[in-house]
């Protein structure tokens, strides 16, 4: 049950306090998360990368959080640059170049391929490696957004098969159609947004409050499901780099509807939910009863930067 209210002045008096004092599932998932960082790992997510060739690919746990919070599986996965919409492949080189490795839930190298294997760097937080993204076109987005995916390497030959490819390593890509975008399948696949050039930014961010204190709990893990119906976790903590002060981030959000999967957890039993964005100059208040629950966002073309909060308070 959900009620929308239209001014500051509600029962959730803790939540509003929160909110107002900050800056403004398909089956079979794949667990974990991917995050788009700089070459030592020190970023995740970053706002504004300088150039291109300054995006790396990091896999599993954010800077901060302990090395099994939003690990990848273990194995061998391939990697593509697109558009946000996934229609529009812009990596350049062979499936085959774009390989890395999974052990215990972070990046530990990329697969030779005869000196076509992406450039690395080393995650300062967890001994990782870190996998440059270059070569990749640029996106013919209007806010200079790119999406990033990574998908299980036995995931993605099947979904080349499917395309008629018989070996997409071998390929630069697949092709597409449907759910299959270029080999990568939502539900196998891992993706984050970022952006390469100064542009507005808009973003949602989950804030879990203990109800008690009031205060911000750090740890915090929900399910972010975006447009294209690939699955994520993203984890309250701090980053400095990115002006991340206590909650989850989600960076770059394309226009649609986002999910967010929003679960008990130790530490956190949900007692209510409640989301925040200003439109047209107002704050609005949308309020989610009865405990824990999926939250749909929708990012209009007309949010053109600032925040969504999502406030979830925790007994």
């Amino acid at each position: 049950m959900k009620e929308e209210v239209r001014t500051c002045s509600f029962v959730l008096s803790i939540a509003a306090l929160v909110v107002l004092s900050l800056p403004m599932p398909a089956h079979a998932q794949l667990r974990g998360a991917i995050f788009t960082t700089v070459a030592d790992g020190s970023a995740v997510n970053f706002n504004i990368y300088p150039s291109k060739d300054a995006v790396y690919l990091d896999g599993g746990p954010p800077p901060g959080a302990p090395q099994t919070a939003a690990s990848l599986p273990d194995g061998t996965y391939v990697f593509q640059v697109t558009d946000p919409s996934g229609k529009t492949l812009l990596s350049t080189d062979f499936a085959i170049c774009r390989q890395f490795t999974v052990v215990n839930g972070i990046i530990t190298g990329v697969v030779p391929a005869a000196g076509c294997q992406h450039l690395t760097g080393f995650d300062i937080d967890h001994n990782a490696v870190t996998v440059q993204l270059m070569p990749y076109a640029d996106t013919p987005n209007n806010g200079g957004v790119y999406k990033a995916w990574a998908t299980p390497v036995q995931n993605y030959l099947q979904g080349c098969d499917a395309l008629g490819v018989a070996n997409g390593l071998n390929v630069v890509d697949c092709g597409i159609t449907g759910g299959d975008l270029h080999g990568f399948v939502p539900s196998h696949s891992k993706t984050d947004n970022f952006k390469a050039r100064p542009s507005a930014n808009r973003e949602i961010d989950t804030h879990f409050i203990d109800h008690p204190t009031d205060q911000q709990i750090l740890g915090m893990c929900e399910t972010w499901i975006d447009t294209l119906n690939v699955s994520n976790d993203r984890c309250s903590l701090v980053n400095d780099s990115i002006g991340v002060q206590g909650w989850a981030h989600v960076e770059n959000v394309e226009d649609g509807i986002h999910q967010f999967v929003i679960t008990n957890q130790p530490g956190c039993t949900v007692s209510q939910i409640a989301v925040s964005q200003y439109v047209g100059g107002k704050l609005i208040w949308t309020i989610y009863n009865g405990g824990p629950q999926t939250i749909d966002i929708r990012v209009k073309p007309n949010f053109a930067s600032g925040t969504i909060n999502i406030v979830v308070v925790c007994n």
